[in-house]
């Protein structure tokens, strides 16, 4: 009977003068007063279908005589197939559940004029508050509602998947019974092998990392007659408000996207390079766990040496320079089931966000490219020649650093002499003057783990160079060299005024007049005064401001006199 006829019911007795609730005299039917009905009725009860329902039963005079309070229980029973007295069956159908009702149910209806010996007496009008909690048939199906859903949605939950989720357990008349929040921990299992009840094993079928559902499991898929503990009674539909965080599968490997690659990238990292990258890292809900960028620092690693989580060892091979790749690691190639810190929970998949800044071998040498190179090159740089050049320095990211362009000269320095990083100085022998080359340098060749200011540790550098001028150098230990042979009498002829003695000034006359003849040449210098002055002083053996003959001495005649020293 829906509740439009009862109301019609209602009425009609009114109308023939039907007494009140209180005292309904002889009557016919059951009378139905619904008391409390919710403004949400999903399904209403009808014949052949299980309820779950409390009540408690007393005569007209409010004397008790049963009530499933006192038992600590609800009723479970079937509708309509004659398990119920009539009453109750006719007082019952089209119930929603939350919904109460007072039901008044003549004898006729109840256990007429037998009763029930030493509980209720023959031809008993029996009064009934009724309260209906769950409703269910044997033809149900599970009742999954979608409640959220992630715009982008790559893969969906499948049998024999590991799952991690919250929920909120209720009964169907919104009784909690259980939930994940409340112990701060996800549920975590695996889908369709038997370790969830069969409605939860079918209900997360389909799910994408993100979604939330609402899932009604009608008893037979979930803990049937036997229910569970206290809290579930038996019979029992459930309602599970469920949040996936993540799943993968135990077969899963690295899952690679490749958000940004670089139209030019001439190479690819592999196992032994030594690799700088910047990382987001979430979990699959978006929970950020660990950034780089946080750190202002990028983080530095060699691939495929074990020295990172065997997810990331696989997920950064042939990666290009400034690539960006999203990286998603299963848990059994990341933290596995005991995850990390209080941050990364067990069995969690892991999403890294990856900028690739650079990365090279330690087996690399410097990289030159040849930008442009005059015609009818034949003089180039040699180890100890003077060279000026221009340079912009800059990370591979293109990130500037230095610039000899942000002063008033080029800079200016003598090769092979040490003052320069060693792959710029490879990098800067065989040039023509007015050669352009572009330079790369790897931290082994430049300025290592440690970096230097403004170079980050074990950066590889970028420098475009212009060679400005050069001048040819001298032998390591000379400042000055002979073209040709010295003169025999040098003493003499370097004593100028012929006083037996030779002061700076006629030093320094001496040696430039060399210099303006073409008969020897100074160890280039951006100062030539200072390399004479370093000369004189070298020659100027008791430091007194003159030479005599006996102190001046030749480097070549040094280095011999050294040797036989030595055997």
């Amino acid at each position: 009977m829906s509740p439009g006829s009862l109301v019609l019911l209602l009425l009609l007795l009114s109308i023939l003068g039907a007494p009140a609730m209180g005292d309904p005299g002889p009557l016919e039917d059951v009378v139905i007063d619904r008391y409390y009905i919710p403004q949400v009725c999903l399904r209403e009860v009808q014949m052949g279908d299980f309820i779950r329902y409390h009540y408690n039963g007393t005569f007209k005079d409010g004397k008790k005589f049963d009530s499933s309070y006192d038992r600590g229980a609800t009723v479970a029973g079937v509708v309509g197939v004659g398990r119920l007295i009539t009453g109750m069956d006719r007082g019952l159908q089209g119930m929603c559940v939350n919904e109460r009702r007072h039901l008044i149910v003549p004898p006729h209806l109840g256990y007429g004029s037998i009763g029930v010996a030493g509980l209720i007496p023959p031809d008993a009008t029996l009064y009934f508050d009724v309260v209906m909690l769950d409703i269910w048939n044997k033809d149900d199906k599970l009742q999954i509602t979608t409640l959220s859903k992630p715009e982008h949605c790559n893969r969906t939950v499948e049998n024999s998947d590991f799952v991690r989720y919250h929920y909120n357990g209720t009964l169907l008349d919104g009784t909690p019974f259980d939930s994940s929040y409340s112990k701060d921990s996800t549920y975590d299992t695996y889908v369709g092998t038997g370790w969830l009840i069969k409605g939860m094993d079918q209900g997360l079928l389909g799910m994408c990392a993100g979604e939330k559902r609402s899932i009604i499991i009608p008893p037979f898929l979930a803990y049937g007659e036997k229910g569970y503990g206290t809290v579930i009674p038996p019979q029992a539909s459930l309602v599970f408000s469920v949040l996936l965080v993540d799943f993968h599968n135990p077969k899963d490997g690295v899952f690679l996207e490749h958000l940004e690659v670089p139209e030019s990238c001439k190479r690819r990292a592999v196992t032994g390079d030594f690799v700088r990258y910047h990382y987001n890292g979430t979990l699959m809900d978006g929970t950020l766990f660990d950034s780089s960028y946080s750190r202002n620092h990028t983080y530095n690693t060699y691939i495929g040496k074990g020295y990172i989580i065997p997810g990331m060892d696989q997920g950064l091979q042939g990666v290009c320079m400034g690539e960006r790749r999203r990286v998603v690691v299963p848990p059994h190639l990341a933290y596995g089931e005991n995850g990390a810190g209080d941050k990364i929970p067990g069995s969690a998949v892991l999403i890294f966000d990856v900028h690739i800044i650079d990365f090279h071998n330690p087996a690399d040498p410097v990289e030159i490219e040849t930008v442009y190179r005059p015609e009818g090159c034949n003089i180039t740089t040699r180890n100890r020649d003077f060279v000026r050049y221009h340079y912009n320095c800059s990370l591979l990211d293109g990130t500037k650093l230095f610039s000899s362009h942000d002063y008033e000269k080029p800079q200016e320095v003598t090769l092979g002499a040490n003052k320069v990083i060693e792959g710029l100085n490879t990098g800067l022998l065989n040039m023509c003057a007015g050669e352009r080359r572009v330079l790369i340098i790897p931290p082994h060749l430049g300025h290592g783990e440690s970096g230097a200011r403004g170079v980050p540790g074990s950066a590889v550098l970028r420098f475009e160079v212009e060679l400005i001028s050069m001048e040819e150098g001298v032998p390591e230990g000379y400042l000055f060299i002979w073209h040709g042979e010295p003169p025999a009498n040098l003493y003499e002829q370097m004593d100028l005024n012929k006083d037996g003695e030779i002061p700076a000034d006629e030093f320094s006359t001496f040696i430039k007049t060399q210099v303006a003849e073409g008969k020897g040449r100074l160890m280039p210098s951006s100062d030539p005064e200072k390399v004479i002055a370093d000369m004189f002083r070298n020659q100027d053996r008791n430091q007194d401001g003159k030479i005599t003959s006996e102190e001046l001495k030749l480097k070549s005649d040094e280095d011999q006199e050294k040797i036989h020293e030595e055997l």
